[in-house]
């Protein structure tokens, strides 16, 4: 595993991290890698389902959609 040094972090980020790391019961340093690797695993869903629904739109391209309210109408008037 690598390691990693951050300078000239505001020290007002440092004692809310620090806060955030007691209440989560972990060390500064576990609340970061924490932090980072919540942060950065969210980013990579937000971009495999953005490449999942790019797919997914291809798959109808040229079909007619209908409108979702027309739909959920016809189901409510049944």
């Amino acid at each position: 595993m690598g390691n990693l040094t951050i300078r000239n972090l505001d020290d007002r980020i440092i004692e809310q991290l620090k806060v955030q790391a007691k209440q989560h019961h972990r060390s500064l340093e576990g609340e970061i890698r924490h932090l980072l690797t919540r942060q950065v695993d969210r980013l990579g869903r937000i971009v495999d389902f953005r490449e999942r629904t790019r797919k997914l739109a291809s798959l109808t391209t040229g079909t007619r959609q209908t409108d979702s309210v027309n739909l959920l109408r016809e189901d409510r008037d049944r």
